[in-house]
């Protein structure tokens, strides 16, 4: 690096003794002077733009930071953890308590109203079946006519299928399994066969059933 105090005093110098002993002509190094004064001045605006790049990244470094932190960290991870019903995510909290309040009213244990809502439609109210079967519970019209539920409206549809597990609960004398294949095969069947139907899809239904259930 040039050391411009060093080059001005022999400049000033120089000038000096040309003064003293008369000699004439211009200070010597004026067009060097000149070319050294651009390029200061291209070297000042470079070191301004340099430093304006450092104080612009010094404030979006720490920003971009929380962002990286955020998104690694603060966003909130829906099944991460669960509700008083272990098997519904947080995702859909009210889900939850429209299975926890229709469980209560009908003396059902919620993880087993739980688990058959999941596998019936997975907890989604617009689900619809070809056979004509609609909402978290999957409530047959004419079923769900006989329970005196609206199959249509959530809370009324969830509280109908608790409603119905509990009379399959009470005709098999509380026999989980049995219950689970009536509430998908009808009461008849499983009285007619004494147990589960050997219908492939009931046997598949009530072991999905019951694995989510345990």
């Amino acid at each position: 690096m040039i050391n411009l105090m060093g080059v001005r005093a022999v400049q000033a110098r120089i000038a000096q003794l040309q003064q003293q002993f008369g000699l004439p002509g211009p200070v010597p190094g004026m067009d060097f002077q000149k070319k050294l004064d651009k390029e200061m001045q291209r070297g000042s605006a470079a070191g301004a733009a340099a430093a304006g790049a450092e104080g612009k990244a010094a404030v979006q470094t720490p920003k971009e930071a929380v962002v990286h932190s955020a998104g690694s960290n603060g966003a909130a991870n829906p099944f991460a953890s669960y509700s008083v019903n272990s098997s519904l995510p947080v995702a859909d909290q009210n889900l939850s308590s429209l299975i926890d309040a229709a469980a209560r009213k009908y003396n059902v244990d919620p993880k087993l109203v739980s688990a058959v809502a999941e596998v019936e439609s997975g907890g989604d109210q617009d689900a619809a079946s070809s056979a004509g079967a609609v909402g978290v519970m999957q409530l047959m019209p004419d079923t769900a006519a006989a329970l005196g539920v609206n199959p249509y409206d959530k809370k009324s549809n969830i509280e109908g299928g608790a409603k119905y597990l509990r009379q399959m609960l009470d005709a098999f004398d509380g026999d989980v399994r049995r219950a689970v294949a009536a509430y998908n095969a009808g009461p008849q069947a499983v009285k007619d066969y004494g147990g589960v139907p050997p219908y492939q899809e009931t046997q598949n239904y009530v072991n999905k059933v019951l694995d989510i259930y345990r």
